[in-house]
C-alpha cells in the first residue's frame, strides 16, 4: 500500500472514531438507562415478591394466633383486629363466620356482604353462601335456602358438590328421604366429589338404610397395563 493510501486510511479510521466517540456522547446515555430500567425492573419485581410473601406470612401467622384462642369472645376480637386487604378479606370473613355462636347475625351478615362482592373471586362468595345456608339453617325458609345453593351448582364450579351435598340435606329436612337417599347416591359417585365429602355421605346413605356403590375409576383414568 502507498503512503498516501496508508494516510488517508488513518485519516478515515480516525474519523470514524471522532464520530462514534460522539455518538456515544450524544446517545450512549440510552443504553445507560435501558440498563438501569432493566436492572432496576428485576429488583423491584424481587422485592415486591418479597413483600407480598411476608405480607401473606404475617396474615397467616395472625389467623393461627386468633384461631388458638379458646374463648370464643376472645378469638372473635382477635380474628377482627387481624389485618387484611384484598383477597385476605374474603378469607378472613369465611373464617369470622366459623363460629357464629356470639353473634349469627353478625355473621349473616359478613357472609352476605362477600357473596355479593362481584370483587372477590368466586370460590370464596360461593363458600359463603354454602356456610350462609349451613349457619341460618330453619331460620331462614327452605324454598331460600335452596334457591341459593342451586345459584352454586353450576358444571365447572369448584364449590358445586358442596352445594349439592346441601341439597340433599334439604330434602330430608322437608321428610323426602327417597329423593334425598337418590340425590346422595348420585353425588358419592360424581368424580369431582372429595374423599371427605364421599365419607359423610357413605355414613348418612348407611343411616338412611340405603347401600353405598362401588365409586367407578374416573373415565380419564389410566388403564392397567396387561402383562
Amino acid at each position: 500500500m502507498s503512503t498516501p493510501d496508508s494516510f488517508v486510511d488513518e485519516v478515515t479510521d480516525a474519523v470514524r472514531s471522532d464520530r462514534l466517540y460522539a455518538a456515544f456522547r450524544k446517545y450512549g446515555w440510552i443504553g445507560i438507562v435501558a440498563v438501569l430500567l432493566i436492572v432496576g425492573g428485576a429488583g423491584y419485581n424481587e422485592w415486591q415478591k418479597a413483600q407480598t410473601a411476608a405480607r401473606a406470612e404475617r396474615f397467616g401467622d395472625a389467623l393461627m394466633a386468633a384461631a388458638a384462642k379458646t374463648d370464643p369472645a376472645e378469638r372473635s376480637a382477635a380474628l377482627a383486629a387481624v389485618p387484611a386487604d384484598g383477597d385476605q378479606t374474603a378469607l378472613l370473613a369465611l373464617l369470622q363466620a366459623s363460629d357464629p355462636t356470639a353473634d349469627k347475625d353478625a355473621a349473616l351478615a359478613s357472609l352476605d356482604a362477600l357473596a355479593a362482592d362481584a370483587a372477590r373471586p368466586q370460590i370464596y362468595r360461593d363458600l359463603a353462601l354454602i356456610k350462609r345456608v349451613a349457619i341460618a339453617g330453619a331460620q331462614q325458609p327452605i324454598a331460600d335456602r335452596r334457591t341459593l345453593l342451586t345459584t352454586v351448582v353450576v358444571p365447572g364450579r369448584a364449590m358445586r358438590v358442596l352445594a349439592e351435598e346441601q341439597l340433599a340435606y334439604l330434602l330430608l329436612e322437608e321428610g323426602k328421604k327417597d329423593e334425598a337417599l337418590a340425590a346422595m347416591l348420585t353425588l358419592v359417585q360424581d368424580q369431582e366429589a372429595p374423599a371427605g365429602l364421599r365419607k359423610r355421605l357413605s355414613a348418612a346413605i348407611t343411616a338412611l338404610g340405603g347401600t353405598v356403590p362401588e365409586v367407578k375409576p374416573a373415565a380419564n383414568a389410566a388403564a392397567p397395563s396387561e402383562g
